[in-house]
C-alpha cells in the first residue's frame, strides 16, 4: 500500500501525515508514506486544495485534515477493493 499527503508542509499537512501513520500503526498495516510537496507534483492529482490524501494513486480526501478514524476507514476499504 502506498499514501501520499499532497501538501506543501503547512501545519495542516503535517497534522494529516501524522493522522495517516497513526490509522496505518493502528491497523497494524505496513505501507509507504510519501509526501508530495513540488506543486507540480500536488496539481498532477487534480485536487482544488491541500492537503490531499491519496491511497494506492487514488484520491481519497482534498481541502481537510481527516481525523486518525476517518483515515482507518479509507484504509480498510482500500484493502477491501484490493482484495477482491
Amino acid at each position: 500500500m502506498e499514501i501520499k499527503i499532497l501538501g506543501t508542509g503547512c501545519p495542516n499537512c503535517k497534522r494529516l501525515e501524522k493522522n495517516a501513520r497513526a490509522a496505518l500503526a493502528g491497523l497494524g498495516v505496513e505501507a509507504t508514506v510519501t509526501k508530495v510537496t513540488a506543486m507540480k507534483d500536488i496539481m498532477a492529482y487534480d485536487i482544488l486544495s491541500t492537503p490531499g490524501l491519496v491511497i494506492d494513486e487514488k484520491v481519497v480526501s482534498s481541502g481537510r485534515v481527516l481525523n486518525t478514524a476517518e483515515i482507518t476507514t479509507m484504509i480498510t476499504t482500500a484493502l477491501a477493493e484490493k482484495s477482491t
